[in-house]
């Protein structure tokens, strides 16, 4: 299980305009979230075409060099497996994905499912180390598998979890050259579809690969799924994953501004088996209000 105490409300990075307002606004809150307490922040390679990881980047250097913050006490968290483009939407998405991953030999383009999600080896190495430079970072505490779930729909069961153990065999490389901490998978509907439906994760059988790849010592240590109280279909894996010894982390906290604030904050964190939830936080503003509660409680 993770060694660091993690907030109960962590800070997620992803909505907002790609620009430089959004940027700066980004920044401002993350440095203001971990005043207040937060010490969880998740982003994605693909959160605002990169912008919402390099802005983490400065809220680092801020916390760092004007408040005094170590890294070490923070828990920072991305993502890698959709099509990140860089800083705004290409014009000619084939060519961006030929120029930045085909010809270097990264990944082909059968590599990716449905125009836009690949997790290959070799393309989640070059996004992890990609997340690397754009926070300033030698080293990320949770990596993910974004969304696998969207390669279901184009493999067959037997080769999705083999392509999961590829992927997991990867990432546990990278833990012993300390380039991450933990891993482990940020879903959609993966944990929240019946197992029949054609779209389901078997969070038993994941942890069972990480621990074919890495042994008992495995880093599939954390799993990252939408829940609120319109949401509430996860809540037999969040059973699950206290059993296994994985942590949870939980998207939609507010339905993105559909539900009142401390109402949705309180069913999640009355929920037992949540390590934290995540709030989307743009402003300093959305920060204050939501932070109006003990983050440790």
């Amino acid at each position: 299980m993770p060694a660091k105490q993690l907030s109960s409300i962590g800070i997620g990075t992803y909505l907002g305009n790609a620009d430089e307002a959004t940027d700066l606004s980004y920044t401002r809150a993350i440095v203001r979230a971990v005043q207040l307490g937060v010490n969880v922040i998740d982003t994605a390679a693909n959160y605002r075409f990169q912008r919402s990881e390099r802005s983490i980047g400065e809220a680092l250097k801020i916390l760092a060099n004007e408040h005094g913050v170590p890294r070490e006490e923070l828990v920072i968290c991305t993502k890698g497996g959709y099509l990140p483009f860089d800083g705004a939407p290409p014009r000619n998405v084939a060519q961006y994905v030929n120029e930045t991953f085909v010809k270097p030999g990264i990944a082909s383009f059968e590599d990716f499912v449905g125009g836009g999600h690949c997790m290959t080896p070799a393309y989640l190495q070059n996004q992890l180390d990609q997340s690397l430079r754009n926070m300033g970072l030698d080293s990320v505490d949770v990596y993910y598998v974004h969304n696998p779930e969207s390669q279901l729909p184009h493999v067959s069961e037997q080769e999705f979890y083999a392509r999961l153990k590829r992927a997991f065999e990867r990432l546990e490389e990278n833990r012993k050259q300390g380039k991450l901490v933990h891993y482990g998978v940020a879903t959609w509907n993966g944990f929240r579809m019946p197992p029949n439906s054609g779209q389901h994760h078997s969070l038993t059988r994941m942890v069972e690969i990480a621990r074919e790849v890495g042994g008992d010592g495995h880093g599939f240590r954390f799993i990252q799924l939408p829940f609120n109280v319109r949401m509430p279909e996860g809540t037999s894996v969040i059973e699950e994953a206290q059993q296994l010894g994985v942590s949870v982390v939980t998207s939609a906290s507010l339905l993105q501004g559909r539900i009142p604030p401390q109402t949705a904050i309180e069913f999640v964190r009355s929920t037992p088996g949540i390590t934290t939830a995540l709030i989307g936080m743009s402003r300093v503003e959305h920060v204050e209000e939501n932070l109006a509660t003990d983050l440790h409680g």
